[in-house]
């Protein structure tokens, strides 16, 4: 069965039982997603917005987490349906008019993704994420000042490590590896107990060929993490990397004396 069966908000909120060490309420699951985002526990996060939307389908905060985890997990199609099942219910809100505007970018539906970053501007939309997405949808149509979108997205939050990181992983996706560990950085700077930073470092170090400096990262995000989490992988894929690389050298040697 499809993991996107079950997001449509159900007409009653589940029942908890009475053994309940806590209420599991709207504002427990809104703290479960936002907990499940900022880990990088995408899947995790998804559900529990739809969770929230379950106990109050008025929460568009959780229609647009919901959109943006679909985007994370790079399903860009169901991230597109389900912006237009919310913004047939709030059809100015800017998060989720930016929300879509990514998607249809990296659909490539670069003409329309523009026009609703567009109006997510023009509803107002002074939230980071609605930068963020500006910048998402600026990189996909290779025009400039994608910088200076993620510059003011920063701006809005200067302190805070989740703008930065978010801004890394737009600039990750769209390989421009330097300006992602940059920022990436700047989001250790501020917030150094966090494995997925410790992680997004190294990813961006791995992609612009500083393997030592990656393992380093990556053994940091393995000592924040429980055993079996993506430091883990990383590790396992970047000693794969360090195992071909001097053969690789041998061979260029061999064949371009």
């Amino acid at each position: 069965m499809s993991r996107f069966s079950n997001l449509e908000f159900q007409s009653q909120p589940e029942e908890e039982s009475q053994g309940d060490a806590a209420v599991k309420d709207e504002a427990y699951y809104l703290a479960e997603a936002r907990a499940g985002f900022e880990a990088g526990r995408f899947e995790g996060a998804l559900r529990s917005f739809s969770k929230v939307l379950e106990f109050n389908p008025q929460n568009t905060g959780a229609w647009s987490g919901q959109v943006r985890m679909l985007i994370e997990l790079q399903e860009y199609r169901e991230a597109k349906i389900w912006a237009d099942k919310a913004l047939e219910r709030f059809p100015h809100d800017p998060e989720l008019l930016a929300a879509k505007a990514v998607a249809l970018g990296r659909l490539g539906d670069l003409k329309a993704a523009l026009a609703f970053s567009d109006a997510a501007i023009e509803e107002r939309g002074e939230t980071p994420y609605v930068w963020l997405a500006r910048g998402d949808v600026l990189l996909a149509r290779r025009e400039r000042h994608a910088e200076f979108c993620f510059e003011r997205a920063v701006g809005f939050a200067p302190r805070d490590w989740l703008v930065h990181w978010l801004a890394s992983r737009v600039y990750y996706f769209y390989e421009k590896f330097s300006l992602a560990l940059k920022l990436a950085s700047q989001a250790l700077a501020l917030e150094t107990s966090r494995a997925v930073l410790w992680l997004q470092v190294g990813y961006c170090q791995q992609a612009l060929g500083l393997i030592g400096a990656a393992r380093s990262s990556f053994e940091q995000a393995q000592q924040l993490s429980p055993v079996g989490t993506p430091a883990d992988q990383a590790l396992i894929e970047l000693g794969q990397i360090g195992f071909w690389r001097p053969l690789w050298s041998r061979w260029r040697r061999w064949w371009n004396p």
